[in-house]
């Protein structure tokens, strides 16, 4: 408020309190303004003018007495609430501390400086105890090892085989996917049958093929048959440094150092769909493929002959990702909708859940080992789900990000992909067990777009890989203190 009465400048004198006192004008100052004959307004038009102002005047300095008085209640009743608070903090603070001593705070008065400090020192010991609470777990070791460069442009989707040849795929905009031995970090098998981006890869259950998904409105399923004799040419036991990254500038051409083969024709083209596939899955088995697209529908394909079983239809926006359980003949697929959707295809008529929570784009969902999904919205948080129950999730993970596509392990470990270059892992019960590191050369530089656990039983040094915008991919150990790796 102004620290100077209204009605000062007409002369008006304040009140004990600092409200102003109005005054009517006298009778000298009615006759000066009757005799300024040379101005314009006419005197009787000025009078009622000043009359004008004398009652907006009135009314300002009821508003102005108001204001006062509910200004004293507010301090009143913030004065109480502090008081309050301090004797809140003084029980809850010996309760959570573990008998921790609060001798000073019962002693200090409230309201003082000191009473501030004794709250925030409360707060933060309550504060700390919860965080490190979250850290008695298992600590877990995280160390790249290997990075995979080739692409011409950011990677969409990393994918690791599911079993034997020890090697993972990428889909790039670069419109090619890749195949890659783990251990050598070499390019040994590019596919370039897409004439747009290419959205996600997938490896077959049990055989050699791969399923991608693109934006050319298509999905392709294609052989990728890699030799032990090209794993071998191309391995290395080399750590890596940063010292052989190649230079942006120059294109990155996708086929390392000893080039790789190339294939151009699919064994399989899924059509169907009228816009950009997003994601494509392989059911249980491999005998049928799922797709997701920005048509705002999911088709479900019969991977040996291309045919359209089915349609689903039900999303109100874009689809962004769809994943199959392991096992069973379950589907969720993920919208800008807000929610994702459970597709049941164990009975001849399939039904149908839709799960509820997200506030903004879901653009990821996965199945776990344990019959739970896990989804990743825009709205920078991943929550946890029971299929059996979609009224609330289990547990909700709060980040600082938009999520990508994230992947939870066989020992049920949630890898978190954000835009802004940082990869996080969680537990299903939402407790933080790591953040993968960040240094100058060993790390993305642009948003991380997906990840993708291995199995430890192919005998490869990295479990978990990363996708990145910056056109790389790279290779993490990531192991449990107590599992005794390194």
């Amino acid at each position: 408020m102004p620290q100077d009465g209204v009605g000062s400048k007409s002369g008006g004198k304040k009140r004990s309190g600092g409200v102003p006192r109005v005054r009517s004008h006298t009778d000298a100052e009615l006759q000066y303004y009757r005799d300024q004959d040379h101005d314009v307004l006419p005197s009787h038009l000025r009078v009622r003018l000043h009359d004008l102002f004398l009652q907006i005047e009135k009314e300002f300095e009821v508003l102005y007495t108001d204001n006062l008085a509910l200004q004293e209640k507010v301090d009143s009743l913030t004065e109480r609430l502090e008081r309050e608070s301090v004797a809140g903090e003084r029980v809850t603070g010996t309760e959570e501390t573990d008998g921790a001593s609060t001798k000073g705070g019962i002693k200090t008065k409230s309201g003082g400086p000191s009473s501030q400090k004794v709250k925030a020192a409360n707060k933060l010991r309550v504060q700390t105890s919860k965080i490190v609470s979250s850290f008695k777990n298992d600590s877990v070791s995280c160390r790249m090892v290997k990075e995979y460069v080739g692409h011409r442009d950011g990677v969409w989707d990393v994918a690791v085989s599911r079993g034997g040849t020890p090697v993972i795929a990428t889909a790039s905009a670069d419109q090619t996917a890749c195949v890659w031995g783990i251990d050598g970090g070499k390019n040994l098998l590019q596919y370039t049958g897409h004439s747009g981006s290419v959205n996600s890869v997938k490896f077959h259950p049990s055989k050699d093929l791969i399923l991608t998904s693109s934006g050319d409105h298509t999905a392709h399923i294609w052989q990728a048959v890699i030799t032990p004799d090209q794993l071998r040419v191309h391995s290395s036991e080399d750590e890596v440094d940063g010292s052989d990254r190649e230079d942006e500038d120059d294109g990155g051409r996708c086929d390392g150092s000893g080039g790789p083969a190339t294939l151009r024709t699919p064994l399989r083209e899924l059509m169907g769909h009228t816009s950009v596939v997003i994601a494509a899955d392989w059911l249980p088995g491999g005998d049928q493929a799922i797709t997701a697209a920005w048509d705002r529908t999911a088709n479900l394909y019969d991977a040996h002959t291309g045919e359209l079983l089915s349609q689903l239809i039900g999303h109100d926006q874009e689809l962004t990702h769809c994943c199959s359980h392991p096992t069973q003949r379950l589907v969720v697929t993920a919208s800008k909708d807000t929610t994702f959707r459970l597709w049941d295809f164990r009975e001849t008529i399939h039904s149908v859940s839709v799960f509820q929570g997200h506030t903004e784009s879901v653009t990821s969902v996965c199945f776990t080992r344990e019959d739970k999904v896990v989804s990743g919205s825009d709205d920078r948080s991943v929550k946890v789900w029971d299929v059996k129950n979609m009224r609330s999730p289990l547990a909700t993970i709060r980040l600082d990000s938009p999520v990508n596509r994230l992947a939870v392990s066989p020992t049920n470990v949630i890898a978190i992909p954000h835009d802004n270059r940082h990869v996080r892992l969680y537990d299903l019960a939402g407790s933080r067990l790591a953040r993968l590191p960040r240094s100058n050369r060993q790390c993305h530089r642009r948003m991380v777009c997906s990840v993708a656990w291995g199995d430890d039983s192919l005998g490869a040094r990295c479990n978990l890989f990363t996708a990145g915008f910056d056109r790389v991919v790279y290779g993490w150990s990531v192991h449990s203190d107590k599992e005794g790796k390194d």
